[in-house]
Order: C-alpha cells, then structure tokens, then sequence
C-alpha cells in the first residue's frame, strides 16, 4: 500500500487527514503513533523529527508530507476521488484555504490551550491565558455563526477541505466550551458534521 498516515486517534488535527481520506475511499495504511512508548516514538521520529502528527508517507514516490491541511491538498492533487476537497476554480480554492485556517487557527488552537493547561502540573495553570482561549473561542463561534446562515457547508454546498478542518475544531471546542444555545446555526452546522458518513467513522473509530 502506497500511503501511510502516522496518526493519533484522539487528536483533532488528525481526524481532518481521517476525514478526506475516507471521503474519497483513499487506500491507506493506518500508523498508531503513540508518543508515550518508547519503541513507538523513536519509529515515528525516523519518519519525522519534529514529532508532530499527523504525517503522510507515500511511499511510491518516496514523498513524507506533515501537516493536516497539506496532506489533504496532496491527496486532492495526487489521489483526487468523487469529492473534491480543493476546488479547481482559484477563487473558490482560496476561499476554502481561508475557511480551512480559520477553523484551524481560531477555534483549533484556543481549545488545545484549554485542554493543554489541565494538564499541566499542580500551580503551573495559565489562567489568564485560558481566559483569553475561551474568548477567542466565542469570537470565532460569533464569525461562524453568521457565515454559516442559509449555508449547508463551509464554503457554499460543497464539501471541502475546509469542512475537514471545521468538524474536528468544533466537535472539541463543543466539549470544552459549550456551544449552548447561543449560536444555533454552529450547533446545525456541527451536527451535520457529524452525520457525514467520513466523520462518523473518525468518530466511531
């Protein structure tokens, strides 16, 4: 099998690989990386130093890809299915980068901030920065939920990278924060997400 994705089932920033993967019924080679074991943290930082994941190894041309949002756009470019995650038309494609480092950078980010510093050692909390997470993340919340009115998906009716990215970010953040009642065209949206037979996987898995 040509490609391998290195991976975490809990993380956010691979469900979104998970998700373009299955949407073209890409075949691939599934890699638990687990950081903790010592056997298996070593094997991934052969592949990628920096120990970061999730990675793509396509091993028929000998390329290793890191990051979600270029591993989806080589997948769009070297293995592209029925669903066209990076639009072909300019406008449309930069429309769907920008959705797709919005949800990664302004909801992603701010809800590993939370969910990093409960983990963090008894007295070492940042609670100012939390606080400055949990706003952010409203803001962001704010954004979608008037982007999101009378739209199916992030970018129109379409599918696309920037929905991959969309429903890890919001799926979490919903679990930290809460979305409540308060930006119900994001809940809709969320729930659609969810239903996507690509993410539902991800989630049962």
């Amino acid at each position: 099998m040509s490609l391998k994705l290195y991976y975490h089932p809990l993380s956010s920033f691979c469900h979104k690989p998970l998700i373009a993967l299955y949407e073209n019924d890409t075949p691939f080679e599934p890699v638990l990386v687990k950081l903790g074991e010592k056997t298996s943290r070593a094997a991934f930082l052969e592949v990628w130093p920096l120990g970061k994941f999730p990675v793509l190894r396509d091993e028929a041309s000998g390329r290793t890809l890191p990051e979600s949002s270029i591993i989806i756009e080589y997948l769009a470019q070297h293995f592209p299915g029925p669903v066209d995650l990076v639009p072909a038309d300019a406008d449309l494609a930069r429309q769907v980068r920008l959705r797709d480092r919005f949800y990664d950078l302004y909801v992603n980010v701010p809800m590993q901030k939370i969910v990093t510093d409960r983990l963090r050692p008894a007295g070492k909390s940042d609670a100012y920065g939390v606080e400055e997470a949990r706003a952010a993340l409203h803001t962001a919340f704010a954004m979608t939920e008037q982007e999101m009115a009378g739209k199916t998906w992030a970018v129109g009716e379409r599918f696309s990278m920037a929905d991959c990215a969309a429903a890890p970010a919001l799926f979490y953040a919903d679990r930290v924060v809460g979305l409540g009642d308060c930006y119900p065209n994001v809940s809709a949206y969320l729930r659609r997400l969810k239903e996507r037979p690509s993410y539902a996987r991800v989630l049962r898995e």
